[in-house]
């Protein structure tokens, strides 16, 4: 646990090396700190030091009055001092992108020597919702909703809140009717679908209201434009997503200066999980480097 210089608590959770390079995960929605789990085995083979960091008013993180990328982009930084990190990585998977992104606008490239981006929820990159015409039809409500109708947003979550806390086996059923049939291979594997309804349901600790205000940024006008990022990203896309189209981070990858971008064929959302060695070879490589 972390104190912030305006007294909010950061929660977080490590795996892989305590010596190794830095790398700090930025978690999905409805996820937690606990999606660190889904990668201790990748971290620990590449000789990382993952963090993943509950953001304000999820899991057990203070929530925060304000909240904005540039913010979260200080926390980011804090979280690597209080560690006694001068230089970092980070990552973040669905919800968790954007948060990757603004730290690559916002923190010092001498500082910040990675950042990867995976089925970034990139709802809000060019404007208001500018990513409607590739959602669901779910999520084209959530973003309409988060821009034009509060209370009906807040009552989405709550109700995904009780289910991911309270109804695990219909919560699982419900995505696996969602994704392809790579993503649904994961979800099946061996306790897999524990961890994840676990992280989902820690989400929600303190209510809906973290990741209401979490997700409603998402999809606003940014406070940082991608098309003057001109540092390294990575940008790790499955190619068969049906929660995060590709055709979203691909618009991103395309305008943004920096952008690497990793096209897996076949895979859904859960890349993260299935290239997981990949990405963090690709993370660990590049810490490695000289400056």
């Amino acid at each position: 646990m972390l104190l912030t210089k305006d007294n909010r608590q950061l929660a977080y959770l490590e795996v892989g090396d305590p010596d190794g390079p830095l790398v700090i995960h930025n978690h999905g929605g409805p996820s937690s700190r606990l999606e660190a789990h889904f990668f201790e085995d990748a971290a620990s083979k590449h000789g990382l030091r993952l963090v993943c960091v509950d953001r304000p008013g999820i899991g057990q993180s203070s929530p925060q009055e304000a909240r904005e990328y540039s913010g979260w982009a200080d926390d980011i930084t804090a979280i690597a001092d209080s560690l006694g990190y001068r230089e970092f990585g980070v990552t973040g998977w669905s919800e968790g992108g954007p948060w990757a992104l603004a730290a690559a606008a916002y923190i010092d490239p001498a500082r910040l020597r990675h950042v990867t981006s995976i089925a970034g929820g990139s709802y809000g990159a060019f404007g208001d919702n500018s990513a409607r015409k590739h959602l669901s039809a779910i999520d084209s409500l959530g973003g309409f909703l988060a821009l034009h109708f509060e209370p009906g947003f807040r009552l989405m979550y709550e109700a995904l809140a009780k289910t991911a806390v309270n109804f695990r086996e219909t919560y699982i059923q419900q995505l696996l009717k969602t994704i392809n049939a790579y993503d649904q291979e994961i979800l099946q594997r061996p306790g897999f679908a524990t961890s994840f309804c676990e992280a989902s349901a820690e989400c929600f600790a303190q209510g809906s209201e973290g990741l209401v205000r979490d997700s409603e940024i998402l999809y606003r006008t940014w406070d940082f434009d991608v098309r003057l990022i001109q540092r390294r990203v990575h940008l790790w896309q499955g190619l068969d997503d049906r929660l995060v189209p590709d055709a979203i981070n691909k618009d991103v990858a395309d305008q943004m200066p920096g952008a690497v971008w990793h096209p897996v064929s076949g895979a859904g959302h859960f890349v993260a999980i299935g290239s997981a060695e990949e990405i963090f070879g690709v993370a660990a490589e590049e810490l490695s480097q000289k400056t």
